[in-house]
C-alpha cells in the first residue's frame, strides 16, 4: 500500500530535501506541500494524505496549532512533527493534541522513511526511553501538585478505568512496551494490546504517548514501581 504524506514546512529548501528524500521511497508518495500550517485544512480536504509531516516553528499558523485543529476531526491523518529539540516543551503539546510522534530534522533520512511508515501504521515513533525523557521534562516536582487542574481533570478521566485497565496505563506512562507489560502484569501480549486499545477508546485517546501523558498528570507515575 502506497502512504500518502503531506510536507508541511517555512522553509522551501527543508521542503525540497524532504520530497527528495522521501520521494525515492517505493511506497511513499509526495501529494502536496505547504509553507504553514494555515493551508493544512485546505490540503488535507483536498489531498487526503496519510500521514503529515509537520513542522512546529511557522509564521501564521503553526504546527501546534494546526495538528490541534486537525487531530480534532474525525477521520484525520496521523501527524510526525518536525522538531530541532528531542524534549521541547511545544513536543509535548504536539504530543498532547494527538501527534504520532516527533522526528529530529537532522535525523537519518532511512530513519524518517522508517518512521513515516510507522506512524501510517498506527504505531507512535516514540521508544520507551525517549517516552521517560518526556515524562522528566514535563514533571512537576512541587508540593502544590494535587491542587493543580491539569491533575484533578487527569484523575476525573481514568475514574471510569478498570483495575487492570488503570496498571496497563500505568505501566505504558512508565514506558514499558507490550511485552514489558505482560511480564509485569502475567497477561499474554495480545491481551495487553486489548487492553491499551480499550483504555484510547475510553479515554478518546489517539495514541500511547497521550496515554503515558495522562499518566503522568494524574499523578499515577510518582511512586516508584
Amino acid at each position: 500500500m502506497t502512504i500518502r504524506l503531506l510536507i508541511i514546512d517555512d522553509d522551501p529548501l527543508v521542503r525540497a530535501g524532504l520530497s527528495l528524500m522521501l520521494g525515492g521511497a517505493h511506497d511513499l508518495e509526495i501529494v502536496g506541500e505547504g509553507s504553514d500550517g494555515s493551508a493544512v485544512p485546505e490540503l488535507v480536504a483536498r489531498l487526503a494524505p496519510d500521514v503529515v509531516l509537520m513542522d512546529i516553528r511557522m509564521e501564521q499558523v503553526d504546527g501546534l496549532t494546526a495538528t490541534e485543529e486537525l487531530r480534532r476531526a474525525p477521520g484525520a491523518p496521523e501527524v510526525l512533527v518536525l522538531t530541532t529539540f528531542h524534549a521541547d516543551e511545544q513536543v509535548v503539546r504536539a504530543l498532547r493534541a494527538g501527534a504520532a510522534g516527533f522526528v529530529l530534522k537532522d535525523t537519518p533520512p532511512a530513519e524518517i522513511v522508517a518512521a513515516v511508515r510507522r506512524v501510517a501504521s498506527g504505531d507512535p515513533v516514540l521508544s520507551p526511553a525517549v517516552t521517560r525523557q518526556l515524562m522528566n521534562r514535563v514533571a512537576d516536582q512541587s508540593h502544590e501538585r494535587a491542587a493543580d487542574p491539569r491533575r484533578r481533570a487527569a484523575i476525573a478521566r481514568l475514574e471510569n478505568l478498570a483495575e487492570r485497565e488503570r496498571e496497563v496505563v500505568v505501566a505504558v506512562g512508565r514506558g514499558q512496551s507490550n511485552a514489558e507489560i505482560a511480564g509485569t502484569l502475567y497477561l499474554s501480549v495480545p491481551t495487553v494490546k486489548t487492553h491499551v486499545s480499550r483504555v484510547l477508546a475510553k479515554l478518546g485517546l489517539n495514541n500511547r504517548v497521550q496515554i503515558a501523558l495522562l499518566a503522568h498528570d494524574a499523578g499515577l507515575l510518582d511512586e516508584e514501581p
